[in-house]
């Protein structure tokens, strides 16, 4: 799945793109790096293909990846609940590309290239 280390070990890098794949299941929209951006955005559509699926492996799959984080309080509405039924209805007809990736300006202090990653 990846090909790029962004400069992590291996443990810190899954935990980087779970964190930031959740988020983007949660808000929509995420600004990092573009380099992050773009990993990110591999398995964002992997997870929204397995949620297009929609059985019982799928999401057991999927629940494995995302974290458990609660998106509404008063329906106590999870990121793999979003996921499932938001998502996978939003995307349905849709054959994959479902995030794009905008850069936008240099970060001020280390010049890293940012970018908005976000549903399409």
């Amino acid at each position: 799945m990846n090909n790029r280390k962004l400069g992590r070990t291996a443990d810190h890098r899954k935990a980087l793109l779970r964190n930031l794949a959740t988020e983007v299941i949660v808000h929509g929209k995420i600004t990092t790096t573009q380099m992050k951006a773009k990993e990110t955005q591999s398995v964002v559509d992997e997870l929204i293909t397995l949620a297009k699926k929609g059985d019982l492996h799928a999401r057991r799959q999927a629940a494995a990846y995302v974290r458990n984080v609660i998106v509404d309080k008063e329906s106590n509405k999870t990121a793999l609940q979003k996921l499932f039924d938001d998502l996978a209805t939003k995307y349905a007809d849709r054959n994959g590309g479902y995030t794009r990736v905008i850069k936008t300006v240099d970060r001020r202090g280390d010049a890293a290239t940012m970018a908005i990653l976000e549903l399409v």
